[in-house]
């Protein structure tokens, strides 16, 4: 694979993911939209916000902090997302379907994390 299709295969399911964040957190609870919702999708969106702007960036150093800052929301986005499954405000199948796509894009996330030496 391409490095740059690489790169932009992992930009497509970044954007995937913060869309079914987005779709599947509509039926959370009105009393939550400050609390979890607001935070699983800041979360999800933190995760390809912070992927392009460090890929914009020409110093490896930079680019490798935020590509992990990245990576911490995608850990977080992951927690949110069970937490959400253990308090019932989300249904099996749009767990299992955000949990299979955010563990592809934490596999190619980490490579090219590991793929930058400083």
């Amino acid at each position: 694979m391409k490095e740059e299709n690489f790169f932009e295969q992992l930009k497509k399911k970044m954007d995937q993911y913060v869309h079914l964040v987005y779709r599947i957190t509509k039926n959370f609870p009105k009393e939550e939209l400050y609390g979890i919702t607001s935070q699983l999708r800041r979360a999800a969106l933190s995760i390809i916000l912070n992927y392009i702007e460090g890929f914009a960036r020409s110093k490896k150093a930079v680019k490798r902090n935020f590509w992990e800052i990245s990576y911490g929301s995608f850990k977080e986005s992951k927690y949110l997302l069970h937490f959400s499954l253990v308090e019932k405000y989300l249904n099996k199948e749009d767990y299992q379907e955000a949990m299979k796509l955010a563990e592809e894009i934490g596999a190619m996330l980490w490579r090219a994390l590991e793929s930058i030496k400083c």
